[in-house]
């Protein structure tokens, strides 16, 4: 069996390396977050080592050709487990109340420019590719910025994309750098010049594909196409 400390280390090497980093180039902007363009965002290198991180191992996601193939089989790594968050009705929501679906879960916030919102679109219009089947299928959307992305917030947020998908987000003593820690999200906070409040939030992107089990199945990475990942997400129906 290999050691659990080997196993570890590649587990780390794989959040920094297969999770596309979003380090947008500019202030964010003022905009409706279902036209916003991807065109600014910046995604992780392939080739970037365990001691890399996503603000260091960075090129234009733009020029990044989009991942073509199935996403990565996950469920032979210890990666994932239940949690609980806030949903946009102020109410504790766990991971497990949706045993029984298939779940894609993403982590981002709100104020992201570019990757965010575009990778919400594709699982909007995955859900059209799914067709009927699409009523067995729950997006989930977690934020990572949770000091502005209040449950109402969050809420309106993705809903704006599909009414249907759930957004949630830490308050109280709900602990996000745990639920960070069983996903391997990264993520750092990015303030813009002098105004504290004025921030972005450089993150790993996107998304666990999850059975009907609750245990992470395939890791869709940001840039797939929306028929790739409903393919994948057939095979867990």
């Amino acid at each position: 069996m290999m050691p659990t400390a080997i196993r570890t280390a590649i587990l780390g090497a794989f959040a920094l390396t297969a999770l596309a980093a979003c380090k947008p180039e500019a202030k964010a902007p003022e905009q409706n977050p279902a036209t916003a363009s991807a065109a600014s965002s910046t995604a992780s290198a392939p080739a970037a080592t365990p001691a890399s991180s996503p603000e260091t191992t960075s090129l234009n996601a733009a020029a990044a050709p989009k991942p073509q193939g199935p996403g990565t089989d996950m469920r032979k790594e210890d990666i994932g487990g239940d949690f609980t968050l806030t949903d946009g009705d102020g109410k504790p929501f766990s991971l497990s109340d949706l045993k029984g679906k298939v779940v894609i879960l993403s982590f981002g916030y709100t104020h992201c420019p570019d990757v965010c919102p575009t990778e919400l679109l594709t699982y909007s219009d995955t859900l059209k590719q799914l067709g009927d089947q699409a009523k067995d299928v729950k997006v989930v959307f977690v934020s990572i910025d949770p000091e502005r992305d209040t449950p109402e917030v969050i809420s309106k947020y993705v809903k704006q994309f599909n009414p249907e998908f759930i957004g949630l987000t830490a308050t109280g003593d709900q602990s996000l750098p745990v639920i960070k820690q069983q996903y391997r999200v990264v993520s750092s906070k990015v303030v813009q010049k002098e105004d504290s409040e004025n921030y972005l939030v450089d993150h790993s992107s996107g998304a666990y594909l999850i059975d009907k089990n609750g245990e992470v199945a395939i890791f869709s990475p940001y840039g797939s196409e929306p028929a790739t990942i409903a393919a994948d997400i057939k095979k867990l129906l």
